[in-house]
């Protein structure tokens, strides 16, 4: 790609809506201001293609920034992450997200030993833990050296993925297509009462090592009412909202129980139960 190829790709992506960048990196749109989203770099507030970290004092206009801006990127590296996951439409119109089928990452064994030591090294999990996750395909790695954990709906079926960067440029996000709402990836007891709602994947398994008698679920971002989460409820499940210990946390598990009374909150000790995992070892 010559340098005006670039200047034009750079000038479509920069106009990709910014809700849709925000909901590919997991984002929250808050329920009583539109205006507003919570992200893992705190609250933003969106005003057409503007947007500002009030918490980080962050602040910028388009897609390309946001980006940047959301993982921790810089620009090169956003414009790569952008054009992954939204194609040009026909001429003149506007950039249309690749959001409609889901588009898992293909599985790549030579990256397998770099995910599972950024897992068991950086991150402290267990390899006891990880193991199982990998010999089952719901943790693999992808072509960028990327973990990939699977979201699992009806009969085990694959209904998205969480992804995490393990290389320098780490970011999170989601495999394009991911459907939320239909599933989630989990670990512990399969018939357990307990069960732990956590933002991430790893804060999952994080939290799965300091509570081995409970099913911990990843929400893939703090949302307050997930579409699975009523038939949790009906089953009876003695549920706990364990959501990061920050403004965005906070408020999300404070809208799920006021939607929920039956949850109760487990406030992380630290900011995020791996860093209190971290913390203990």
């Amino acid at each position: 790609m010559n340098f005006q190829d670039r200047r034009k790709q750079a000038d479509r992506l920069r106009c990709v809506p910014l809700q849709d960048v925000l909901l590919a990196v997991g984002a929250q749109a808050d329920q009583r201001d539109p205006a507003k989203w919570h992200t893992a770099k705190g609250v933003l507030s969106v005003n057409g293609m503007k947007f500002i970290n009030w918490k980080q004092g962050g602040s910028g206009g388009g897609a390309i920034d946001l980006a940047m801006h959301l993982n921790g990127m810089d620009f090169s590296s956003a414009l790569q992450w952008l054009a992954r996951r939204f194609s040009p439409a026909m001429e003149g119109d506007s950039l249309r997200p690749q959001t409609s089928e889901l588009s898992l990452p293909v599985a790549q064994s030579a990256n397998l030993t770099r995910i599972i030591r950024y897992l068991t090294v950086q991150r402290r999990l267990p390899y006891r833990l990880i193991e199982p996750l990998v010999r089952d395909g719901h943790i693999y790695a992808d072509a960028r050296a990327n973990a990939v954990f699977l979201l699992l709906g009806n009969k085990n079926k694959a209904v998205g993925a969480e992804l995490r960067g393990t290389t320098e440029a780490r970011w999170r996000g989601m495999a394009p297509g991911s459907r939320k709402n239909l599933g989630y990836f989990s670990i512990g007891p399969v018939h357990a009462r307990h069960v732990v709602l956590c933002e991430s994947a790893v804060d999952a398994i994080s939290c799965a090592a300091l509570y081995p008698e409970r099913l911990c679920i990843s929400t893939s971002g703090a949302r307050p009412n997930p579409a699975w989460l009523d038939t949790l409820l009906n089953d009876k499940h003695h549920i706990y909202c364990g959501f990061d210990s920050d403004q965005t946390g906070d408020q999300m598990a404070q809208a799920m129980i006021a939607t929920h009374p039956s949850i109760k909150r487990l406030r992380p000790p630290l900011h995020d139960w791996n860093d209190f995992l971290i913390a203990l070892l």
